[in-house]
């Protein structure tokens, strides 16, 4: 009975393996996940960076030094691209949804990065830049 089981867990889990190699999240689905939230993004164990999801498609992105990109996103051939002020070459990413947060694997060099979100919340990013000051 015990190898039965086995053998019905396992047939089990290589049915599910292809629900989780899941296809990257559609621009729709991104959208309706991201926007009103700030995700907090690391690489492996570090911190990497933090982006705020606005209306209309629009982004603010951070290193986390407290200096912001403005940018807006768009979907192109399945991947989420980035436009930002002062760098127009779009960055594109394919997100998936992993347990509850997001996986995003930048698709200019996909063998480079692979962010993971690390937290997520509701409040405004803090944003102080080289133009602050008297």
């Amino acid at each position: 009975m015990q190898h039965i089981l086995s053998l019905v867990t396992a047939l089990t889990l290589s049915l599910t393996l292809p629900a989780a190699a899941q296809s990257p999240m559609s621009g729709a689905e991104f959208d309706d996940y991201a926007t009103g939230k700030t995700l907090y993004f690391g690489l492996g164990e570090q911190s990497y960076g933090v982006e705020e999801y606005l209306p209309d498609q629009r982004v603010r992105w951070s290193f986390l030094d407290g200096e912001c990109k403005e940018g807006t996103w768009y979907e192109d051939a399945g991947q989420i691209c980035f436009v930002y002020e002062n760098e127009p070459t779009p960055q594109c990413w394919s997100f998936f949804k992993d347990g509850s947060g997001l996986r995003a694997v930048f698709e200019n060099d996909p063998g480079a990065t692979t962010l993971y979100e690390a937290r997520q919340n509701e409040e405004p990013m803090m944003c102080y830049g080289p133009e602050v000051g008297v």
